[in-house]
C-alpha cells in the first residue's frame, strides 16, 4: 500500500510542477529573437563579440553576427545579398556601397582618428630626425611632411645621427596594412596623398599622375603587407619594434587595450598622432529592416555607445570616452585640429590602382 502511495504522490508533484512550467513560460513573454548578419571591417570584431554587446542587442530582440573583410573589400569582392547590413570604416566605402545597393541612409555611430602605434626609442629617435614633436597638449605628433621627406631619401635608421637605440639598417617606413584590402592602408594613403599634393584633397586624375611615383615607395618598399589592420595591431603587440617600429592604426584598437587595462600595452609602448590626420568614420549602411534597426541601436542606444567607447572608439556623446581617458590615463589626444577629408572612393581607388600598378 505504502509504494502505491508513494507512486502517486510522485505523479502529483510530476504533474504540479508541468502545470507551472508552462503557466510560467505563459505568462514571462519573452521576446523573439531574430538573427541579424553583417559585413565588418577587422578591428570592430571584438567590439561585436563581446558578451556584454550581443546581450544587448539580444534585449531589443536581435542576435547579430558578423563576418569580417577588409573595408575595401567589403565594396569591391564581398557578395553583399547574403548579409543585412555593411559596416565599412570609412565613408567613402560606405557611400560606394550605398549607392551600389541603392540605401537610403546611412549610420555613423562612432569614429576613430588615424594613429601610428610606436615605441619609445624608435619616438627618441623620430624625434632627433625632426619628425615627432610635443602638441603643447596631451600628445605627440609625427610630421607627415617631414616623414615623406625622409622616405623621399631612402633613409634608414642606422643611418639616423647619434642613433644608439635602433640601429636597424632597414628604411624608415611606417607599416600598414594592404592598400588593395585595408582601409586602413587607404586612410594613411589619403593622409600623405593630402601632403603631396600641396596640402589639397585629391580631385582629378592628373593629381594622381604626379603625385603617385612620390607615394609608391612609402607603400611599396614595405614589402608584404597584412591584409587587415586587427593582423597587423597583433604582430604589433607580440613581436614589437625588431617586426613594426611604426604601425599605422586606428586610435581604438590601442586605446581599447589602455582601457581595458588588460597589460597588452607594455611601459615602452607609445601612441602619436600625425599631421594632418584624417578620421575613419564607421558607418553603416542597412541593407534590410533589420539592418537598419543595428545601425539605429549602435547610434542610439546609451548602453551600446558606452561599450563602443570602452573599445576605444569615439561616439557621439564624447563623455563616455573622456570620461574613460581621465580614468585611465590614456595618451589620447584631447582635441585634434590638423584633420583633412578623404578623397572620394573613386579618386582614392584611382590613386591605389596606379601605385599598385609599379609594383616590381
Amino acid at each position: 500500500m505504502k509504494r502505491w502511495i508513494g507512486v502517486i504522490l510522485a505523479a502529483v508533484l510530476a504533474g504540479v510542477a508541468v502545470v507551472a512550467v508552462v503557466a510560467g513560460n505563459r505568462g514571462e513573454e519573452r521576446p523573439a529573437v531574430a538573427v541579424v548578419r553583417g559585413v565588418i571591417g577587422s578591428e570592430k570584431k571584438p567590439f561585436f563579440d563581446d558578451p556584454r554587446v550581443r546581450a544587448a542587442f539580444a534585449r531589443h530582440g536581435l542576435h547579430v553576427e558578423v563576418d569580417t573583410a577588409g573595408s575595401r573589400q567589403i565594396v569591391t569582392d564581398v557578395d553583399l545579398g547574403r548579409y543585412a547590413f555593411a559596416f565599412p570604416s570609412s565613408v567613402p566605402a560606405a557611400e560606394r556601397i550605398k549607392r551600389d545597393r541603392g540605401a537610403t541612409v546611412t549610420y555613423s555611430p562612432f569614429y576613430s582618428p588615424m594613429a601610428v602605434a610606436t615605441f619609445e626609442p624608435i619616438a627618441g629617435l623620430l624625434a632627433k630626425a625632426g619628425v615627432l614633436s610635443n602638441s603643447g597638449k596631451s600628445h605627440q605628433t609625427l610630421d607627415v611632411k617631414k616623414y615623406l621627406e625622409l622616405v623621399a631619401k631612402g633613409t634608414r635608421w642606422d643611418e639616423i645621427p647619434g642613433n644608439s637605440a635602433y640601429k636597424a639598417r632597414k628604411r624608415v617606413l611606417l607599416t600598414t596594412t594592404d592598400i588593395r584590402t585595408s582601409n586602413s592602408a587607404a586612410m594613411y594613403l589619403s593622409v600623405i596623398g593630402y601632403v603631396a599634393n600641396g596640402e589639397d584633397v585629391i580631385t582629378s586624375d592628373a593629381q594622381i599622375a604626379q603625385i603617385a611615383p612620390v607615394l609608391a615607395p612609402a607603400v611599396l618598399d614595405q614589402g608584404f603587407s597584412e591584409s587587415t589592420s586587427e593582423a597587423s595591431f597583433d604582430d604589433y603587440l607580440a613581436l614589437g619594434a625588431g617586426k613594426t617600429p611604426m604601425l599605422v592604426v586606428y586610435e581604438a584598437q590601442y586605446l581599447a587595450h589602455v582601457f581595458a587595462g588588460d597589460g597588452a600595452i607594455k611601459p615602452d609602448m607609445r601612441l602619436v598622432y600625425p599631421s594632418p590626420t584624417v578620421l575613419s568614420k564607421h558607418t553603416l549602411v542597412p541593407l534590410s529592416a533589420a539592418g537598419d534597426r543595428v545601425g539605429r541601436l549602435l547610434t542610439e542606444d546609451p548602453e551600446l555607445q558606452a561599450l563602443a567607447a570602452a573599445y576605444g572608439f569615439r561616439t557621439t556623446d564624447p563623455r563616455a570616452f573622456a570620461g574613460l581617458v581621465a580614468k585611465t590615463g590614456a595618451p589620447a589626444a584631447a582635441d585634434l585640429v590638423d584633420v583633412v577629408e578623404p578623397p572620394t572612393y573613386e579618386r582614392l581607388d584611382k590613386l591605389i590602382t596606379t601605385i599598385d600598378a609599379a609594383r616590381p
